[in-house]
């Protein structure tokens, strides 16, 4: 960029002996006006090209000398940008084009800065810079007076001085931890005597900071164990904090523990007891704030939930289990029995329920999913026992929430006391508060999605009356106040249990479906919005599990209502909207082809709820601005920065996603026309890392997308383009089979219309997915030998090496379409594989996996024929070894592979036929003797070996003496091939036998000749060639 004199001017005065006229630009870089921020931001790019060294200097001049706080804090965040390569982008680091003198100025004045600046939030910004500086410079030696600068201010009387340099080695820890292990042991006497002798909590906070930051940086377990002894002086800080009525400092300290116990638990087992125990008495501390306390059972949580780090160790210790539950069913009572619940103008049903309530719910969920039902059902049901029966409507609802909150993580021991768990709630359908009748009613719908679908078969009987029970005023919708909460409890669990049940609704359907229609029709002032909706959801899930033959008139007049209700303006809170997508889409379903003159009403609201942009809050992780008291927004912290996403945008578009899918699934060529906008919607939402089940929608559509087009182009409806295949990377393992299922439909769906480039793709993906299963499998394998280890956690363990077992089953289906399709024009690309695959068939590895590198070779020998050979060699023992194998399916797998080698290797595979013939004689109880022998015998006589010949047709005779049941088969199916054989090796003279077996063979046929039955005699000779007929009658007359 050209700068005109004038600016040149200005530059000159910028850089000039007054240091007026840069903090002038800086304040300019700052100013609101935006004509003086472009004009400053334009010199100040000028001087960032020509003058790097002394545009650098001067902010650090600032930093150090400036009067005005601001622009110390501007200068220190405008060096810090320029200066490090972590804050900065290519164009803005400029620390490689500085001279080393000017570097030397900049760190001296940096650390001049932090020894003299008094102003919190500068320090910070100065602690960052030198942080991110030395982070890149340190390890090369490129800042060697820093860690003696730093371990003297540690040992300071300055209280600052100390807080900067232990948060700078906190930062350094997390940067370059590995470099500074040299000083482990100064640095552990360093954090040993701030946090037992500082007067100053802040210094106290930096040190546990810097600890922690320590312990997890370590790689090595010894070096890691060095810090034990820090442990209760960690605690304690935690401890004088509360007692000392600081409780933001403590907030400050739990967060910390709480990433020491979610990066390291292993470090706090040793003192485990007295750590828990120190956090199970602040959560009960009910004089503590709210969020002192949460922290404190978020620490438990975390512990618990550690299970790849400390698999099992949380279940040891059931003392703590029990007080835990204690802690957080309490919080569950903290419920007021607000007016405005009851009130017909509501549609909340969380009126009343506290930031206590709703934490105790979720944290109910998470404690169950990570230890399990073996160690949550004995605590709870002694729990549940006395609450519910106390007196206090609050101690009813608590237990049949927190019953709802533990089912899905404790299904399995839940469901050998299914009996007790239905009565339990089921006898609360009559309690006189609507509340508890509310809760019980929602126990029902939670249960019927965790229990399902025993639940549904075996208490049907019981459970539906007590639903319909539920509903006596449903033919009245101005509902009596109270009542209507429990109404839309019991449509919602009705839902639930209709979707789970199906077809043994259908006895249930005359008498339900009049009341809901009715509600429907009714209900139409704003009170009962979320009746109707819920009334909505209830119809179409009854009419996808009774089906389309017993729905189809009623869904006539609920489409009307829709219809009208769709045409309507409603509100932009009213949940009919949201509950409405979802019913189009299951009466799509019922009707299917039927639908389509709905779907002009459908799609554009649709679209547009799939089209949602997330709602993204990004602050800094330390800004004052909290947005995790808004229980609409999620929050993730990245580095340095906090992330905030509200979720019922992202619930609605996950929805609209999911009903873009039915969509296409059920009206096939019939949702041609909408193909291109939901392709453009869809395909970016493979990679919408915000949300699994927008990914997973669009992963679902993929292939349905491919096939409607193919339809209708089958059809004539239009022509055919070649668009690009989406990607199989993904990080959650379930959503990653999915995404390599639907991949193998689109190939399937697409055929040989697949360029090379969109092929080659398709592999890269596969590596991809086979590497980083490959990691996970390991990194479970090292968690079996944690010192916890116990049976649950194997349980669980065994259930995620199954789900991975999911993605090799995928990949082996992928790769065997893509081997169908493509043929013997895809073998560079298995080549590739091959490194990949091969690993699969070692027998460390699990049956499954070895059937699977099986199949995908049998797919190479099957479609791939002539081409195939040069594999033989290099998979063949393999395959004969596998047929050996202990797991049924894997033989089973290795014995097709066989016999399809034996049909297309011709002389390649001849040579390995004596081989098998000895697994045969030799290993028969090893084998799948049925399938293999025959397999054998397909592959004789040999005749291109000769020496080789001889053995394995004597073998062949021994067996046929021996009246070898697998090798003559039921009722003698095999004789015509064994009569073959022998009359092809006979009359060959003797090139393919000895004068011996020759001589054996001729008698056994005479021994055949005289022992088989007319008719079955006739019929394995008339199998030969004439000639061959004529030839043996000779010999065998002779």
């Amino acid at each position: 960029m050209a700068a005109d004199p004038t600016q040149l001017q200005r530059l000159a005065l910028l850089l000039g002996p007054d240091p007026f006229h840069f903090e002038n630009l800086v304040n300019h870089l700052m100013s609101s006006s935006n004509d003086q921020r472009s004009a400053a931001e334009s010199l100040f790019n000028i001087c960032k090209q020509a003058h790097p060294e002394s545009l650098l200097l001067r902010f650090a001049q600032l930093v150090s000398s400036s009067a005005h706080t601001e622009v110390r804090a501007m200068s220190a965040i405008l060096l810090r940008k320029h200066l490090t390569r972590l804050a900065a982008n290519d164009d803005s680091f400029l620390y490689p084009k500085l001279s080393e003198s000017t570097r030397s100025a900049i760190k001296n004045i940096l650390l001049s800065s932090l020894q003299r600046e008094t102003t919190k939030s500068i320090i910070k910004k100065i602690n960052d810079t030198v942080s991110e500086l030395a982070a890149s410079i340190l390890p090369d030696g490129g800042w060697p007076e820093l860690l003696p600068f730093m371990f003297q201010c540690v040992t300071a009387q300055n209280h600052n001085l100390q807080e900067s340099a232990l948060l700078i080695f906190a930062r350094l820890a997390q940067f370059i931890g590995e470099t500074l292990i040299p000083h482990l042991s100064t640095l552990h006497e360093l954090f040993l005597n701030c946090l037992s002798n500082s007067t100053s909590a802040e210094v106290r906070i930096a040190a546990l900071n810097a600890a922690i930051s320590f312990i997890i940086c370590l790689s090595n377990n010894n070096d890691r164990e060095k810090f034990q002894d820090l442990l209760p002086l960690m605690v304690r800080t935690l401890t004088e904090a509360l007692n000392s009525k600081q409780e933001a400092t403590a907030q400050e300290a739990l967060e910390l523990l709480i990433e020491l116990a979610g990066s390291e638990p292993r470090f706090l087992r040793k003192q485990i007891v007295e750590v828990v125990g120190s956090m199970l008495q602040i959560a009960e501390a009910e004089s503590l704030e709210e969020g002192t306390r949460h922290l404190a059972v978020e620490f438990v949580i975390t512990l618990a939930e550690a299970r790849e780090r400390a698999p099992g160790m949380m279940r040891k210790f059931p003392q703590f289990v029990h007080s835990l539950f204690m802690v957080l069913m309490k919080m569950l009572l903290d419920i007021e029995d607000d007016p405005v619940w009851h009130s017909a103008e509501s549609e909340d049903e969380d009126a009343g329920e506290t930031s206590n309530y709703g934490f105790g719910q979720e944290c109910l969920d998470r404690l169950s999913i990570s230890l399990g039902g073996n160690t949550m059902v004995p605590v709870a049901s002694e729990i549940f026992q006395g609450f519910l029966a106390a007196p206090e409507w609050e101690k009813h609802h608590a237990a049949l929430i927190a019953l709802a909150q533990i089912a899905e993580g404790s299904s399995k021991v839940m469901l050998k006391n299914l009996e007790r768990v239905v009565s339990m709630v089921l006898n609360s359908f009559q309690d006189p508060h609507p509340r508890v009748r509310w809760a019980a009613i929602n126990a029902i719908g939670q249960l019927s999605t965790d229990l399902g679908p025993d639940l549904q078969i075996k208490y049907n009987q019981r459970v539906l009356p007590a639903l319909a029970g539920a509903m006596d005023d449903f033919q009245n919708p101005r509902v009596q106040t109270g009542k209507r909460m429990v109404q839309e409890g019991a449509l919602t669990a009705l839902a639930s249990v209709a979707d789970s049940s199906q077809d043994q609704f259908q006895k249930y359907y005359d008498a339900v479906m009049p009341y809901l229609k009715a509600i429907l029709v009714n209900a139409n002032d704003k009170s009962n919005r979320m009746l109707r909706a819920k009334a909505m959801e209830c119809i179409s899930l009854v009419g996808m599990a009774v089906g389309r033959d017993k729905f189809r008139d009623d869904a006539r007049q609920v489409m009307n209502v829709l219809m009208s209700l769709q045409g309507s303006q409603m509100e932009a809170d009213d949940p009919t909207i949201s509950y409405m997508l979802q019913a189009w889409a299951r009466l799509c379903k019922c009707l299917g082809q039927d639908f389509l003159p709905y779907m002009n009403v459908v799609m554009p609201p649709l679209l547009q709820s799939a089209q949602l942009k997330p709602d993204v809050t990004i602050t800094s992780a330390d800004s004052d601005v909290d947005i995790d008291d808004d229980d609409s927004i999620e929050t993730i912290t990245l580095g340095d920065k906090r992330i905030g996403i509200k979720t019922s945008v992202l619930e609605e578009k996950a929805t609209a996603c999911n009903m873009l899918c039915c969509y296409a699934d059920e009206l096939k060529e019939g949702f041609f026309p909408w193909i291109d906008q939901v392709a453009t919607t869809l395909v970016p939402l493979l990679k919408f890392y915000f949300h699994e089940e927008v990914r997973k929608a669009a992963v679902s559509a993929m292939p349905e997308l491919l096939r409607s087009a193919k339809l209708a182009i089958e059809k004539g409806q239009s022509h055919g383009r070649n668009d690009v295949i989406f990607e199989a990377t993904e990080p959650e393992v379930e959503i990653c089979a999915s995404m390599l299922d639907s991949l193998t439909e689109c190939v399937q769906v697409s055929g040989p219309i697949l360029d090379e480039n969109q092929v080659r793709s398709i592999v890269d993906e596969v590596k991809q997915v086979i590497t980083a299963s490959t990691a996970r499998k390991q990194e479970r394998a090292e968690r079996a030998k944690a010192e916890d280890f116990d049976a649950e956690e194997g349980e669980l363990l065994k259930e995620e090496n199954e789900q991975e077992e999911e993605i090799f089953d995928q990949v082996g289906e992928l790769l065997g379409m893509l081997i169908k399709t493509f043929g013997a024009s895809f073998l560079p690309f298995f080549d590739e594989l091959s490194s990949y695959i091969t690993p699969m068939w070692g027998k460390d590895k699990t049956a499954e996996e070895r059937r699977i590198a099986i199949c995908i070779f049998d797919d190479v020998v099957e479609q791939c024929q002539e081409a195939a050979l040069k594999y033989y060699d290099t998979y063949v023992p393999f395959l004969l070894e596998a047929c050996n194998d202990e797991n049924p399916d894997v033989r089973q797998a290795a014995v097709y592979g066989v016999g399809v080698c034996a049909e297309f290797g011709g002389s390649v595979f001849k040579p390995l036929v004596r081989a098998l013939g000895k697994i045969c004689q030799f290993h028969r109880d090893r084998i799948d003797s049925a399938q293999v022998v025959p397999a054998w015998l397909s592959c004789l006589p040999i005749k291109s070996d000769l020496i080789e010949a001889k053995l394995v047709h004597d073998q062949l005779c021994s067996m046929v003496e021996r009246s070898d049941r697998e090798l003559l088969g039921l009722n003698n199916q095999y004789l015509p091939k064994v009569v073959h054989v022998f009359s092809e090796v006979i009359c060959a003279g003797k090139d393919l036998a000895t004068e011996q077996t020759t001589s054996r063979m001729i008698n056994l046929l005479r021994q055949l000749q005289q022992m088989l039955p007319p008719a079955a005699l006739a019929s394995t000779w008339s199998s030969l060639e004439p000639q061959k007929q004529l030839a043996l009658q000779s010999i065998l007359s002779s």
